[in-house]
């Protein structure tokens, strides 16, 4: 499978991420960056997920229908073309890190998949629907994993 490199200019990968694009502070999604995706790819999709949460992993933003052509999204934005779904807040688009107070280091997983037609995703999709949905069918995959804590 081909590898999709997967950056932010806000944090180094496994490093912290803003308190600015966290619950605690102005709750903006950060500003990332992708290098292309195959040529038969339909749609990128969006993934940000923290498996260290007390309730088994919880997902912070989940993007769907990515332009194939983009190679990134500015601070603040949903990806060029994607559709936002639920978080695990309960809100459409970007919950940022708000782990729970002295829980320790929490890791955030930003993974963006290429695949070759649309996933068929319905009402909210929790994180390990999405990873069933897109296991098998991924041409190139990218992650990013930033921590945070209270």
């Amino acid at each position: 499978m081909t590898r999709i490199e997967l950056s932010s200019e806000a944090f180094d990968d496994h490093g912290e991420i803003p308190r600015h694009h966290s619950g605690e502070g102005d709750d903006v999604s950060p500003p990332l960056t992708w290098s292309a995706a195959p040529g038969d790819t339909s749609e990128l999709v969006l993934l940000c997920e923290d498996p260290d949460a007390p309730g088994g992993s919880f997902l912070h933003w989940l993007v769907t229908g990515i332009d194939p052509r983009s190679s990134g999204t500015a601070e603040g934005e949903p990806p060029p073309g994607g559709q936002e779904w639920p978080n695990g807040f309960g809100r459409v688009g970007w919950g940022g890190p708000m782990p729970p107070p002295g829980h320790g280091v929490h890791r955030y997983f930003f993974r963006l998949w290429a695949v070759p037609e649309p996933l068929s995703l319905h009402g909210r999709p929790t994180v390990d629907a999405v990873h069933r949905a897109v296991k098998g069918r991924e041409l190139a995959s990218g992650t990013l994993m930033g921590t945070y804590q209270r």
